[in-house]
Parts: C-alpha cells; structure tokens; sequence
C-alpha cells in the first residue's frame, strides 16, 4: 500500500460522484469514492489510488476481495444455474442449510429460511415470534439496530429512524441492555413474544453483551415461554472467531438471524429456527420470497463456509483482533480511552467527537475506517487481515488522530 493525501476531488472520483448525484437515491448520502477493483484486503478508486479495506464492506467481506475460491464457486454456478422459483430446490440451497445447521450445533428439526438480506431475515424471525403468541409484545434492547423495513425497524432503538414512518406493525418495548432485571420485569407481565438480542451490538459502536447477561436472557425467556431470537447478522459467520458470537456464552436462541458474511459479498440471509417446535411455527404460505435461496447466492455461501474451514480463518480472526487489541492498546494514547469487541469486530472509543474526521485522515492516507458514531471507529475487516497488515493501521493511528485533531481544532 502506497500513503495518499488527497481531497477526493480527483477527475474520475468527482465525475462518478456528479452522476451519483444525478441518478441515485440520496439515502445514503454522498459517496466518500467510488471503488472499482479490489484484491484480497485491498481496493482500488476510480483514480487509480489504492486502500487498505479495515470495514470489509460493513463485516460483509469475510473472504475479502476477488478470493479464488470465492470467485470459481460464482463462476462455476452462474454457468450452470443462476436462479430457479421457490417450487423447486437444488443441492446447493440444501447443502448451504445443511451446512449452516452443522456449524450452528443446532438440534434434530431445526430448519433455515434463505432470503437475501440481515433485515429480511429479521423480519422472518419477527414474524414466528409474532406467530408464537399473536398479540404479545417484542422486547428490543436499546441501542439495537436490526434493519430498516417496517418491520425491522420497529426493532431498531433510534428514535430518528423509526419517528417519520409512524406505526410500524409491532409493539416492542425497548430495555436496556445487559439489564437482566429489566428484562426479568418486563417478561413477568405476561404478555411477551419474543426477545431480540445483538450479542455484539455492532452499529451502536461494538458493545458486547455480557456472557452472563446472555444465559440469564436465555434462561427467562424459556421460563416464560417466550422466543429469544440471536441477531447475528454482523458478529455471526467467524466475525468474532467463532462461527457465531453468541456460542461463547454456551447459549441456544430459538431463531437466529445472519447475512452480511454469510454471502461474502453476494446479497444473502438466513433464518435459522432451533429445534422443531420452533420450526413450525409458520406453515407453508405464511412466507416467501422470490429470490431467497437461490442457487447463486447458496454457492457463494458454501465458498464463504469452507474457506473459513479450510484456511482457518476463525482462528485468525481471534488471533490479528488480540494482536490489533495489545498494539492499540499499547500505544498509551490519550485520545485512546478503550478497545471493545471480539475477533475481527473491534471498536475504537475515542476521548472526543473526532471519529468522523479520523475516517477522513484515514482516507487520505490511504486506509477505509468506519464512525459508528462520534466517538467510536469500527474497525470490520476481510478474516485474511494478517498482522503485518494490521500493523500498517497501528502504525499510522496517532497520525490520524493527530490530523483529526488538527481539523476539529481548526473548525472550532
């Protein structure tokens, strides 16, 4: 990787942007660059500059970028079958599930649902727990993020998110989280459905939860018959160095919920359902979807799974994320007040509201970093990041946080 210190306003970056702009719904705001190529944990603008990618599409790059394996399984189906209507299956669409309920250690009559995205697959577990017990409430922790359809988005705790749609089709209660009290008292009244948890609570800035907040979670939610649904669509499929975060804590959910890495940049998610009363809950007609499943994005899927096995890449997702944990930590900065998270899902947590001017620095010499709010980088890179790799980043931090200084100071 070569440093860069560029404004962005370079030709081909700004005449991409311009057309953006003229073409693109503005949800996402304006793009910080256009990307045209990439290679393993580095990708390439559309003037030629080179980055090291530690934001791996949001956790979606497990594999990072144009990886063999990954790129012959999507070549190879493309050429042979793309796409075929929920009438019928393939053997990839069964192998994928198969797969995805050995390495989830889930029990006889256990099941998974394919859709294409994290939220898709939200709202399919939103509706069994609905289906559990019609009319109960959902529980929601605060800080949550779980997606951004009407019903994913009931579950989502920004208030800035859910107030402009009104209604949103579920009535969910949101507690605090690691409050197992809090927990305790909502499910005593009765009328519960179901609980939905992030075991690492990645948009709100990686906050895991407890290991004991996670069984006393899943102890109540048994006791009072209500669903409790693991949310792994960031910190599932070997983020945190193991298949799932929420196996740390020794815990079984009723449904768990995944997509991001799960396609390794091909658009994928499942719904996995634990055990076969939860796997009934719905009948046949009460879901679908057209594209879920697909033969293309199950082989991607199956790229995804055996090169992790393969090059053992759960192994060093926990091994480079200490590493990354022992140099950031060891730098002793002031601007540094901790480093939170679990294998390749870290997060910064600065002393002031400079994330977003460190993403900016970052991108000027060269390096993708991600605010997950004012004071917190994410950092979510490929599972290949190696250490030398990481120690560019660490190497160049006090950097960034010095230029991200200046530039506040300066606009202060």
């Amino acid at each position: 990787m070569t440093e860069t210190t560029t404004d962005h306003t370079d030709p081909a970056d700004q005449a991409w942007g311009d057309r953006y702009a003229h073409s693109l719904l503005g949800v996402f705001g304006t793009p910080q660059l256009c990307l045209v190529s990439g290679q393993g944990c580095r990708v390439t603008d559309a003037d030629g500059r080179e980055y090291l990618d530690l934001l791996g599409g949001i956790a979606v790059n497990a594999l990072g970028y144009a990886h063999p394996a990954w790129v012959k399984a999507v070549s190879e189906q493309a050429a042979t079958l793309a796409h075929v209507s929920n009438f019928f299956t393939t053997p990839t669409q069964v192998e994928l599930a198969e797969k995805l309920l050995e390495i989830a250690q889930a029990p006889d009559g256990s099941a998974v649902f394919f859709s294409n995205s994290g939220t898709e697959a939200n709202e399919a577990a939103l509706k069994i727990v609905k289906a559990h017990r019609p009319g109960g409430r959902v529980l929601a922790l605060e800080h949550a993020f779980h997606g951004r359809t009407l019903g994913a988005l009931a579950l989502t705790h920004k208030e800035a998110y859910r107030a402009p749609f009104g209604h949103l089709g579920a009535d969910v209660t949101f507690i605090p989280a690691g409050d197992a009290r809090a927990l305790a008292d909502e499910l005593d009244k009765g009328d519960v459905a179901g609980l939905f948890i992030e075991p690492v609570q990645g948009e709100a800035g990686v906050w895991p939860l407890a290991a004991d907040y996670l069984r006393e979670a899943r102890r109540l939610t048994a006791e009072h018959d209500a669903l409790l649904v693991a949310d792994e669509v960031q910190c599932g499929m070997g983020r945190t160095g193991r298949w799932f975060a929420h196996q740390a804590s020794g815990i079984t959910p009723d449904v768990m919920t995944l997509a991001k890495a799960l396609g390794g940049g091909f658009p994928i998610g499942a719904t996995v359902t634990f055990g076969t009363d939860n796997s009934t809950i719905l009948t046949p007609g009460q879901h679908g979807t057209t594209f879920g499943g697909n033969p293309l994005a199950c082989a991607a899927g199956l790229a995804v799974i055996s090169t992790i096995e393969s090059d053992g890449l759960l192994e060093n997702a926990r091994a480079v994320g200490e590493h990354l944990v022992t140099a950031i930590v060891g730098m002793s900065n002031s601007q540094i007040l901790e480093v939170r998270g679990q294998g390749l899902l870290l997060g910064i947590q600065l002393a002031s509201e400079i994330a977003p001017a460190v993403v900016r620095a970052g991108l000027e010499r060269g390096i993708i970093l991600n605010a997950a709010n004012p004071t917190t980088i994410r950092l979510a890179p490929p599972l290949i990041l190696e250490e030398a790799d990481a120690d560019l980043f660490v190497a160049a931090l006090p950097g960034l946080l010095e230029a991200a200084n200046s530039t506040e100071n300066k606009e202060n």
